[in-house]
């Protein structure tokens, strides 16, 4: 991505349908309408930023410069509000992890997408669902997020369809994929998991190739039933996506909702037994406590399998940075 100075920045009151075209031709654009970025809404994402100029480092595959003015740039693209340029900072700026493998996810012919996972007040901060369809439409935080972080892998990385990404079919997480991890207790969450505090602002990231719903078996009444199912397609779904090629055992991921937590809980289960019970049933993972369930979403007992790519991809969790410092 061009330096800030570069990009077009337009006047207030610009019709919509000449600065669409114009982010168009500058190859912007992920297809859906943009919002204007004029020096109005950048200097308001930019607010109380001390350095934005700073880079972070070079964001793959083209190596384009991670600033938090980049950033802030694709947050108001996206229609981010300003509390999330944080987020999205942090996000892409963990994306540089190598054992992230950015480059990998990025530039494959399969299907992985840059999933947000989003803890602590900054949910609240943002009005977050957590709750009913917090993957689907109809929450402005959780739709602009994800959108500002895939944009930011397209505008500042270059995974431009062709260029960058060579996904032979893609998915439509690519476009945006951002949900917050809820807040039932049954078991500790994933962020104090990674040893951050219930109030901690974070993220972390997921390379991830779709989803599959899955249903617990017969009445759902006890932790096999219901978690035996999702033990099943794991390993399932990991052996289409590899063509049967051996891959190294990494991270298994799944959301579970409320109602099933609880249900589990009931039994007397704690997070540790969750794991052994999944991991002894031939899951595909490094170890037991790389079997990751993440409490979220509405009433239901439907639970939803996140396959990391199957290409070779680890998560990373970091606190939000402090953009004031």
């Amino acid at each position: 991505m061009e330096a800030l100075a570069d990009l077009p920045i337009f006047p207030d009151g610009m019709p919509l349908e000449e600065a669409q075209a114009v982010l168009d031709e500058q190859g912007l654009s992920d297809g859906l309408p943009l919002v204007p970025p004029t020096k109005a809404r950048l200097d308001a994402m930019l607010a109380g930023v001390n350095a934005p100029n700073k880079s972070y480092g070079q964001l793959l595959p083209l190596f384009g410069d991670l600033t938090t003015a980049a950033v802030a740039y694709n947050c108001v693209l996206a229609g981010c509000e300003r509390d999330a340029l944080a987020v999205v900072l942090t996000a892409a700026e963990a994306c540089l992890e190598p054992t992230f493998n950015l480059l990998g996810i990025l530039t494959t012919t399969g299907t992985p997408a840059v999933v947000t996972i989003v803890h602590g007040v900054i949910r609240q901060t943002l009005g977050m669902n957590t709750g009913t369809n917090l993957l689907g439409p109809g929450n402005r935080a959780n739709a602009t997020v994800g959108r500002a972080i895939a944009l930011v892998m397209r505008n500042i990385g270059g995974a431009r369809a062709g260029i960058g990404d060579m996904a032979t079919m893609g998915q439509p997480g690519k476009f945006a994929f951002c949900f917050p991890e809820g807040d039932d207790a049954s078991f500790p969450t994933l962020a104090a998991r990674r040893g951050l505090d219930g109030d901690t602002s974070a993220v972390t990231i997921l390379g991830v190739s779709g989803t599959a719903e899955v249903l617990p078996s017969g009445g759902g009444d006890t932790p096999e039933a219901i978690l035996d199912p999702m033990a099943a397609v794991m390993p399932a779904i990991g052996t289409a996506a590899s063509a049967g090629r051996l891959r190294d055992l990494g991270e298994q991921f799944f959301l579970l909702p409320p109602e099933l937590a609880q249900q589990i809980a009931k039994h007397g289960w704690d997070l540790a037994r969750i794991q052994r019970h999944m991991f002894d049933a031939g899951i595909p993972a490094r170890a037991a406590e790389d079997i990751q369930p993440i409490i979220t979403g509405g009433a239901g007992v439907k639970m939803t399998y996140l396959p990391l790519w199957a290409g070779g991809t680890l998560s990373v969790s970091r606190p939000l940075r402090n953009l004031g410092s």
